[in-house]
This record gives C-alpha cells, structure tokens and sequence, in this order.
C-alpha cells in the first residue's frame, strides 16, 4: 500500500498517510499533529534504475573527460563517481589516491609519494583499474 507525504499548513509539520490507491482523492486528510485539514501533498524524490551498460556509457562521454589532465580535483570526483558506479570497493590504495586529487594533488605527486601504486599490476595497483599513474599526468584521455 503506498505511503503519501503531507505537510500542515496550520502547524507546517510533516506526516505520512499510508492508504490504498482507491482512497487516494477521495478520502479527506487530516493532519496527525494538530488535526487541521488545510494540509498539501509532498511531491517524494523520484529514484530510477539504469542499466550498467546506460551506467558505463554516461561515464564514457567524451564531454565528462575533457580537461581531466589538467584538473586533479574533478579527475578525482570523476574516479569516486566511476567506483560508485561500478559498485565494487576498489580498495584503501584507490581510495587513498582519490583523496589526494580531490584535495589537488597531481597525478605525478601522488605518484612520486606513493610509488608502491604503480607496482604490481594487480586489481590494487594502478596499472589493474584506471591506467598506469604515470599515464594519468600526460595522457590520461589516451587511458581511456
């Protein structure tokens, strides 16, 4: 049975009334704080499932990488958006080097700081996921 949002016009609290769709119109409302009947409907978020393949395409637009180079704060929000959508942990060692661009630090820093990233190769390292970390200071559009 859905659940509707109201907000009191008398007391301006909200509240919610669960009722089925026959009711819905048809039957008065009242607010549960105060009792007045001057309420008005809540318009709820609206929430969409996507398709991985709809997911990956957006994040694939040509138009989200430019000037990622030259950027490390949005390369970083565009990496924390790709794992999201991906939906995996990538791990302490991605999200570490995501902190670091998003707080300004160049790809090249992170990489002279951190040169244990690089090495492997593995679902941990960087040359596994997003490229090599030396790739992403002079080349990242060619990573991708």
């Amino acid at each position: 049975m859905p659940s509707y949002e109201y907000r009191c016009s008398n007391c301006r609290r909200k509240f919610e009334v669960t009722m089925p769709y026959s009711e819905y119109g048809a039957k008065p409302i009242q607010c549960k704080h105060c009792g007045s009947s001057d309420v008005r409907r809540l318009i709820s978020r609206v929430r969409f499932a996507r398709s991985d393949d709809s997911r990956m395409e957006s994040l694939a637009d040509p138009s989200n990488l430019a000037g990622l180079e030259d950027d490390p704060k949005a390369l970083g929000r565009m990496m924390r958006q790709m794992s999201g959508e991906v939906g995996e942990d990538m791990g302490p060692e991605f999200d570490e080097v995501v902190r670091r661009l998003e707080s300004g630090q160049s790809p090249d820093q992170i990489e002279k700081d951190l040169p244990e990233l690089g090495e492997g190769g593995g679902a941990g390292g960087l040359d596994g996921g997003m490229g090599a970390m030396g790739g992403m200071g002079d080349d990242f559009g060619d990573e991708l």
